[in-house]
């Protein structure tokens, strides 16, 4: 570090947590940033010293960290957050979303959605959010402009969607997507697949050269129901992770969302092929599809990231909840609290996300020459004092309500809990509005 150094922007005052491997958490800890990278990461005192110019953001009493990433979503079904609950997966999808996605969603309203789940995830610190849902690049240029980190696919399914009529048209509009945004400095394009059970054999064979043909991220649900297993076994004669394993589909691209009922076998192909999976134990409890096995997922070597779903099975966007249900969910099922300690927790959140989306050499950890995605959490609170263990208290006693600052690629999105980039009154007026047509009352 210089003497004079020229930074943006200094993140100042609390406990940060660089979630780099062994390493201890810095109290009264600064964090420089340059050209939207992390420039030094220290003792506050001594960066001001070398910096005592410039934009500080003050972090008093808070927790510095990376910022949080959610490895699986459908953005704008915050829209339907709450139309359908108490029911199984697919009773919920046939009955009730995918009549009203045919009935409602289209591209103004998936800018709407879109901007909603932007706002609530940013105020909820997750600085990179995924996409798998219609009219990606309205999607992306939304989350663009909203200075959000994600990854973004136009959804390939077997019957026809409020954007594209065949699979023909929804793999040409994928392409389209990778295209535009191939080197977006925030939006990583990406293919997607609904299921297994939801696309042919070769649309999802398509699905994944696009990936490799690319080098993209490929997203797909997965071995998410007990039907799900049942109906590939009786069809196919494998289980869902075997069938993609057999058809070259699953590999080190693979964003396996929930992976709820998955044998040893399947475990050893996750790990085999270097697949990630994304859990998402709010939307799986909710819909009764099961719980993952995380801890013989990790014990395998499986690459895992924490997901919320869409906001209409889970039914918010805020991967603390999830995260905290995870940590507890996980030590009860095994009758052991040493599983899942708050530490592993929160790298699942932060680097192990990063990790299976492709961008840990970009995000991740509070490191220098990573770009600046950062939250500060305060811990100022009566349910946060006092503090002994910050891993503990940011997985265990923290809440989305307590993020004061975010920070995406050095640009300051949230600052005291106040969004720079969207406009919340117009967002929320007009959510209500959709839900009046949605449901006249």
């Amino acid at each position: 570090m210089s003497e004079e150094a020229n930074w943006d922007k200094l993140v100042v005052g609390g406990t940060v947590l660089t979630m780099e491997p062994d390493t201890e958490p810095i109290k009264n800890g600064a964090v420089a940033i340059a050209d939207g990278r992390i420039a030094a990461v220290g003792p506050a005192e001594e960066l001001l010293e070398m910096a005592p110019s410039g934009d500080v953001l003050n972090a008093g009493n808070c927790l510095i960290l990376p910022g949080f990433v959610n490895t699986h979503s459908h953005l704008a079904m915050t829209l339907l957050r709450g139309i359908a609950d108490d029911l199984p997966l697919m009773q919920w999808l046939e009955g009730n979303i995918w009549p009203a996605e045919k009935e409602h969603m289209n591209r103004e309203t998936v800018r709407l959605g879109t901007e909603l789940a932007a706002a609530e995830q940013l105020l909820a610190g997750v600085t990179t959010t995924t996409d798998m849902y219609f009219f990606g690049d309205e999607v992306s240029a939304v989350l663009a402009e909203a200075g959000m980190r994600a990854v973004v696919a136009e959804s390939l399914i077997g019957f026809p969607t409020p954007r594209c009529a065949t699979t023909e048209e929804m793999l040409a509009t994928q392409r389209d997507l990778l295209e535009a945004y191939k080197d977006h400095p925030l939006i990583t394009p990406s293919v997607a697949a609904h299921a297994p059970y939801s696309v042919q054999a070769s649309d999802l064979v398509a699905d994944a050269e696009l990936a490799e043909e690319y080098e993209v991220p490929m997203q797909i649900h997965l071995a998410e129901t007990t039907w799900e297993v049942e109906k590939l076994l009786e069809e196919k004669g494998l289980s869902p992770v075997a069938y993609l394993a057999n058809l070259g589909v699953l590999s080190e691209r693979t964003v396996a969302a929930h992976c709820v009922h998955v044998s040893p076998e399947d475990i050893e192909l996750l790990t085999e092929f270097e697949a990630g999976v994304a859990h998402n134990p709010v939307s799986n409890l909710k819909l009764a599809s099961g719980i993952s096995p995380v801890p013989a997922l990790l014990e395998g070597g499986v690459k895992l990231g924490l997901g919320t779903d869409g906001a209409a099975s889970n039914n918010t966007l805020d991967l603390l909840r999830d995260m905290q249900l995870a940590a507890l969910l996980h030590k009860g099922v095994a009758g052991d609290p040493t599983v899942l300690p708050a530490r592993t927790m929160l790298e699942l959140a932060t680097i192990g996300g990063a990790q299976i989306l492709g961008l840990a050499d970009r995000i991740g950890t509070l490191t220098e020459g990573r770009e600046a995605d950062i939250i500060c959490v305060a811990v100022d609170g009566p349910h946060t004092a006092p503090m002994y263990d910050p891993f503990s208290h940011m997985v265990f006693a923290a809440r989305a309500a307590d993020v004061r600052h975010v920070v995406v690629q050095g640009a300051v999105v949230v600052r005291n809990r106040e969004l720079q980039t969207l406009d919340r009154e117009r967002i929320e007026r007009q959510a209500r509005e959709f839900s009046e047509n949605l449901r006249p009352s």
